[in-house]
């Protein structure tokens, strides 16, 4: 039997290196702007969506078999927010520092009405929060249990940061 025969082997060919340089394929260039041009459009349209959701404090009060629910947005000037009566046995007090973007602290604050003047009977500070879109009703604070020092009444609240897009 004889040996087979090789064949010769064939040069190989070498391929340069692809160049997406737009003056060598003018018509990719023309394409690609195109669908950056629609890209940047896309995010032209989305950012002022996302950008104009606003935080807003949603707080659950119950005291006395009575439930309010109030809101609170952000302010720059603590002093001149006004606390909430509570079926004239507390009132609660949400101060929600910071701007239409951000918040940049939250202070909540519970008094006892008493005979003479409010006593403070709780204070919570929450640094920097960040608001969600769909918390559940007491996503940020959990819920707080708080007694007066008189006829032991109870109060409750409970508060969640969320998203209000207009």
């Amino acid at each position: 039997m004889s040996p087979p025969i090789l064949a010769a082997p064939k040069a190989l060919r070498v391929v340069p290196p692809v160049s997406f340089r737009p003056t060598r394929f003018p018509e990719r260039s023309a394409a690609r702007s195109r669908a950056t041009a629609l890209f940047a459009a896309l995010i032209a349209v989305a950012l002022p969506t996302a950008a104009s959701a606003a935080p807003r404090l949603r707080c659950q009060l119950d005291q006395g078999g009575e439930t309010l629910v109030r809101e609170f947005a952000p302010v720059t000037d603590p002093y001149g927010v006004a606390s909430v009566d509570v079926r004239d046995n507390f009132r609660f007090k949400a101060v929600v520092i910071g701007d239409a973007q951000h918040v940049d602290y939250i202070k909540l604050y519970t008094y006892y009405v008493a005979d003479r003047q409010p006593v403070l009977l709780h204070e919570v500070r929450y640094e920097s929060p960040v608001a969600q879109i769909a918390p559940a009703p007491s996503a940020l604070t959990g819920r707080h249990f708080i007694y007066s020092p008189r006829l032991e009444r109870e109060f409750q609240y409970g508060c969640a940061l969320f998203e209000v897009t207009p």
